[in-house]
C-alpha cells in the first residue's frame, strides 16, 4: 500500500489531543516478566505488531516459534526459552531477521549452561533451545553489541537460581535501555545492581501482585516532535507521558528544544510547542542511547533547511534494514546531500526539497514514519505503508486527524 501525503500551505496545528500506545520496549519487557510471574497485571500496553507477537510466543506451546520482523522479542524469547526447562522451541523470524547477529546473545547464555544450537548459518536465527535449569551465575558479553542482548540476561537473571552478574567487556552503549530494564525490576522489588562495568540482579522466585502501567512510547512521539518543528506554528498534546521517563528517547525534549520546539509537562500529559521565530542552526548530536531517533531527526533537519552531524550510529545497521544506507538511498532522492559511515551521518544544510517523491520503507516502520511529517514541505509518497503497523498501528489515522491529506 502506498500513501500520497501532502498539507495545505503555511500548515498549522492548533491545540491538537493525541493519545499514544503505551511503548513497546516497556511493554515487551513487562510481558517477559508477566511470563515470569504471572499475578503482574499491566496496563496500557503496546498495541504494536512486535508485542502481539512477543505476547503470543509467551502463551502458546508450539514448537516451532517464528516471531517475524520483531527484534526485541527474538532476543528477550532466546533468553526466556533458554532457561524454561524442560521445553524445546526453533525459533525462527522473517528473511531479514535471519540476517540479524544473535551469536553474542548465545555464546553469553551458553556460558551460563544453556543448550542452543543453530539451524542453518552459525551465528544466526533460526535457533534450536532446548531449556535447562541454570545454576551458574556469572557471564562476560561485550558492551557495545545492541543493549537488548544484555536486558534480555537481566529480565530472565530473578528465576535463576543464583541470579545473575553481568560483565560488560569494552564501552557500554545504549545505557538508558538498561536503566530501563534494572528499574523495572526494581518496581517489582527484585535487587539489582550496576557498579562500573558489572551489573547484578539477585534471586526472586515470587512478586507481590501488582499493576505496571505503561508509560507511552517515546520513539512514537519523536514525529509529532518533527511535525511541531516543520509546521508554521503547532501545539500538540500528547497523553500518558512522564517527565522523568526510563526511556532514553526522552532525551527528544532537549534536542528537538534546538529546532524550536518546547515542551511542556502537566500531569500525565505532554505539550509540544512551535517557537515564532527561531532560527535553528546546523545540529552536532552523539546518539550512543538514542540511535532510532536518528531518522526522524536527520528528516527534520532537512524539512528545516539545516544541516547535522549525527554520531554513535553503529547498532543502526543491524537494525529492521541497514538504517544508514537506507537513509543515503531515500534522503539522495530528495535532493539532499549526505554522507554515511559505520556510524556516523553527515547532512549539508539545503532549501531545495523535491516534491512527489516515493520513499522505500524497507520493511522498517521508522523509515515510514520519520520521512511522513516532511509532506509539510512538499507532497511525498510512502510506499509500503502499512509497516508502522509494527509500532503504531494508528499512525495514519493521527496525521489524518492533525490534517494531512492522505490517498
Amino acid at each position: 500500500m502506498n500513501l500520497k501525503l501532502s498539507t495545505n500551505s503555511q500548515f498549522t496545528i492548533d491545540n491538537s489531543q493525541l493519545n499514544i500506545t503505551g511503548s513497546k520496549s516497556e511493554t515487551n519487557r513487562l510481558l517477559l516478566l508477566q511470563a515470569l510471574f504471572p499475578n503482574i497485571t499491566l496496563a496500557n500496553t503496546s498495541n504494536s505488531d512486535d508485542s502481539e507477537v512477543m505476547q503470543k510466543a509467551l502463551k502458546g506451546n508450539e514448537e516451532i516459534v517464528d516471531i517475524h520482523h520483531a527484534g526485541t522479542a527474538m532476543r528477550f524469547l532466546t533468553a526466556y526459552f533458554a532457561v524454561n526447562e524442560g521445553r524445546e522451541v526453533v525459533l525462527t523470524g522473517s528473511q531479514r531477521m535471519t540476517e540479524r547477529p544473535i551469536k553474542v546473545l548465545v555464546e553469553a547464555l551458553e556460558q551460563l549452561g544453556a543448550k542452543i544450537s543453530y539451524e542453518k548459518e552459525v551465528g544466526y536465527p533460526p535457533i534450536r533451545i532446548k531449556g535447562q535449569k541454570i545454576i551458574a551465575s556469572k557471564v562476560n558479553i561485550p558492551a557495545n553489541v545492541s543493549s537488548q542482548y544484555i536486558s534480555a540476561l537481566l529480565l530472565v537473571a530473578p528465576k535463576l537460581e543464583n541470579g545473575i552478574e553481568i560483565t560488560l567487556v569494552g564501552e557500554i552503549t545504549s545505557v538508558p535501555y538498561i536503566k530501563m530494564t534494572l528499574a523495572l525490576l526494581n518496581d517489582l522489588d527484585i535487587k539489582t545492581s550496576f557498579e562500573g562495568n558489572v551489573i547484578t540482579v539477585y534471586p526472586k522466585q515470587e512478586v507481590a501482585s501488582k499493576v505496571m502501567t505503561v508509560e507511552s512510547d517515546w520513539s512514537s512521539a519523536s514525529y509529532f516532535f518533527s511535525l511541531a518543528a516543520l509546521a508554521e506554528n503547532a501545539t500538540i498534546s500528547l497523553n500518558s507521558y512522564k517527565k522523568t521517563s526510563l526511556q532514553g528517547d526522552s532525551a527528544l525534549v532537549e534536542i528537538y528544544k534546538q529546532m524550536g520546539v518546547e515542551t511542556h509537562f502537566e500531569g500525565n500529559k505532554m505539550t509540544l510547542v512551535k517557537q515564532s521565530d527561531f532560527k535553528p542552526e546546523t545540529l552536532n548530536l552523539e546518539l550512543n542511547n538514542t540511535p532510532d531517533i536518528a531518522q526522524t531527526i536527520v528528516v527534520t533537519c532537512l524539512g528545516l533547511g539545516i544541516g547535522c552531524h549525527l554520531t554513535g550510529l553503529h547498532t543502526l545497521k543491524i537494525k529492521e534494514t541497514d538504517r544508514l544506507e537506507a537513509l543515503r538511498i531515500e534522503l539522495t532522492k530528495l535532493g539532499a546531500n549526505i554522507s554515511v559511515t559505520n556510524d556516523s551521518l553527515t547532512l549539508l544544510a539545503s532549501n531545495q526539497i523535491n516534491p512527489n517523491v516515493k520513499i522505500a520503507t524497507y520493511n522498517d516502520h521508522r523509515m515510514a514514519m520519520a520521512f511522513a511529517p516532511l509532506a509539510i514541505k512538499v507532497p511525498i509518497i510512502i510506499e509500503n505503508a502499512e509497516v508502522v503497523s509494527k509500532s503504531y498501528p494508528d499512525f495514519w489515522n493521527d496525521l489524518k486527524s492533525l490534517g494531512f491529506e492522505i490517498s
